[in-house]
């Protein structure tokens, strides 16, 4: 397929995640660089300045001559600007833009905004102010930019309202370049149903700017606003944000930009195979270290569920996820079920540390499967001794006397009284949380006859975190089933990750990529091992969602191992459709449309 070309010399990307990891937005800004840098023969991306977070990911240069006049120009103004290559895959060209000396002219900032938007950032926080005094300082280093490049036809694509004094700096100034907006989830809907409230079937109710106020987000509120209806295209990530963003921003989109993800970048599914028997190990050796010292049960008919995210309770469907295992625990108990599910919450929170008897749990089993190795070639040996020798009790190899005495010391200074502990880790206000009191409140509470455990993991999986030493895609590697039964999720990378990674996972209809991938397959809901399960969440009742999940889990749960294989593997195909060889079109698409209304005024 002939690869379609930006319609712009020139394509400048602004998001304050550019080289700044602090959400989803960075994912989807660095996964689609290949494809956007080899669309466009002059492309920048253009993020925030902070040294110490810039350590790892950019490598200052020095700038070219053209950026190097407008740079000398800009400091005057106490705007600071670097070059240089963000270091991820296609290294593009970036600019970070030191905005902390014009942060003393702040309140000018935002008076203008008032003056000429509306905006009220009176009493905003630091949250607020430090984005917008960045905005404007990319507003003027774009404007300055537009200067040198007269006769180009030229870009900017800002993500979010932390951007957006950038836009409306352009706007104000009646700035030749062409502008896109894309608000991947609208402020006042992820701050609504943080809030516990039922968004969607509500929505023709709310008062925008009351509820702004109410909840003390007007100035983000306002911005994202007042972009959305001055771009020249407005763009969001999903239909749902969509529906949204008419009603809370007075405008629809003009096109919906849905996510994508760099698929090369994740390994084959052959690889995946063997990863999958590697990484198991190592989370199986986990669980037996976690539940194994109070009692036992078969590891090898135990399959590994979870959830993961921001500590996002209600949108993150989290007490959806904990009563649909209540439900399921009681049901496989019911049913003289041999089955065990453990389920892990990979979900950072308020911790102190790790449990002391963990650690000690994990030292004692190292002990333990340190023995095991050191003699395993020993008793390899005296086995294929017997079998060549033609011994007649060969068959019924029993392991020397002196190997089982250690292990029995060994394995005694492991057991422990009462049960597995609920959270690896010790948490501040621990009968508050509300992870660890609604297990309580559905009876997750890791007794023996318990068909479904549960562990919290309260802390980011970077490969070096003292227990399951894995990082985030190697656990996934080694589970079963991906939960996101989000209420409130725009795109949804989660699900996309574990499709790549060739593990099976649950959505729902109320996440963009839940409602995309049933779009794109119109049957898709009827298939027996759809890879990808899409829970009903919209205009349905709590309970019975809790009812279709625990019936999803359930059905997985009773699944034969060729039976998981069918849907990783339709997981792994399933991914395909969200490529960004294939999902940039929509990109062009809205640069093509800013370009053109750009050109007719």
């Amino acid at each position: 397929m002939t690869e379609k070309k930006g319609p712009a010399d020139c394509l400048f990307e602004v998001a304050w995640e550019v080289c700044n990891r602090v959400g989803g937005i960075y994912i989807v800004v660095k996964s689609k660089i290949p494809s956007l840098k080899s669309r466009y023969p002059v492309y920048y991306t253009i993020g925030p300045y902070f040294p110490k977070s810039h350590l790892s990911e950019f490598q200052e240069l020095p700038p070219p001559r053209e950026l190097k006049d407008v740079f000398d120009r800009l400091r005057a103004e106490d705007i600071f600007c670097h070059y240089g290559k963000w270091l991820v895959k296609g290294e593009p060209n970036t600019i970070l833009v030191d905005f902390s000396v014009l942060m003393e002219q702040k309140d000018n900032i935002k008076t203008e905004l008032w003056l000429d938007y509306k905006i009220d950032s009176l009493g905003s926080g630091y949250d607020f102010d430090e984005p917008i005094t960045w905005g404007r300082a990319v507003g003027r280093l774009l404007s300055e930019l537009s200067n040198t490049m007269r006769d180009k036809r030229v870009i900017a694509h800002f993500h979010e309202w932390l951007t957006g004094a950038a836009l409306l700096y352009l706007k104000k100034q009646k700035s030749s370049i062409a502008t896109v907006f894309t608000t991947h989830a609208t402020m006042l809907g992820r701050t609504i149903t943080g809030n516990g409230v039922n968004l969607y079937a509500n929505l023709g109710s709310f008062d925008p700017e009351k509820e702004a106020y109410k909840y003390g987000i007007q100035a983000k509120f306002m911005t994202e606003r007042a972009c959305a209806q001055n771009a020249d295209v407005f763009t969001t990530v999903s239909e749902i944000t969509g529906i949204e963003s008419a009603h809370f921003l007075g405008k629809k989109p003009d096109l919906i930009l849905p996510n994508g993800l760099d698929i090369d970048v994740f390994p084959t599914f052959e690889e995946i195979s063997v990863k999958h028997i590697l990484y198991r190990r190592r989370m199986r050796e986990f669980i037996m270290a976690y539940f194994f010292p109070y009692y036992t049960f078969d590891i090898e008919n135990t399959l590994i569920y979870f959830i993961s995210g921001r500590y996002e309770f209600h949108d993150k469907g989290v007490d959806v996820m904990i009563d649909a295992l209540g439900r399921l625990n009681s049901l496989l108990k019911a049913g003289g079920s041999d089955k065990t599910i453990i389920a892990f919450f990979w979900i950072p929170g308020n911790i102190k540390g790790i449990r002391p008897e963990l650690l000690e749990g994990e030292t004692f089993f190292d002990d333990i499967k340190g023995y095991v190795d050191e003699s395993i070639y020993d008793i390899k040996e005296r086995i294929l001794y017997m079998v060549l020798n033609r011994e007649e009790g060969a068959g019924r190899f029993k392991l020397p006397p002196d190997f089982i005495l250690e292990v029995k010391k060994k394995v005694l200074r492991l057991i422990r009284n009462g049960n597995p502990p609920l959270s690896t880790h010790e948490l501040y206000d621990e009968e508050k949380d509300a992870i660890i009191r609604r297990f309580g409140e559905t009876g997750l509470d890791n007794q023996p006859d318990d068909r479904v455990k549960v562990v919290f993991y309260p802390t980011y999986l970077n490969g070096a975190d003292r227990l399951l030493d894995l990082e985030y895609y190697s656990a996934i590697l080694g589970a079963h089933l991906g939960v996101f039964p989000s209420y409130y999720e725009p795109w949804g990378y989660t699900p996309v990750e574990c499709a790549a990674l060739g593990v099976a996972s649950v959505t729902t209809d109320l996440a963009g990529f839940g409602r995309f991938i049933t779009k794109a397959l119109p049957n898709y809901a009827g298939r027996k091992n759809p890879g990808i399960f899409v829970l009903r969440r919209l205009n349905v009742s709590y309970d019975d969602s809790v009812a279709e999940l625990t019936r999803i889990m359930h059905y997985f749960s009773q699944l034969t191992k060729e039976e998981r294989i069918e849907n990783k593997i339709e997981a792994k195909r399933l991914v395909s459709l969200v490529g960004w060889d294939s999902m940039i079109r929509y990109y062009i698409d809205a640069h093509s449309i800013a370009i053109q209304k750009k050109q007719t005024g």
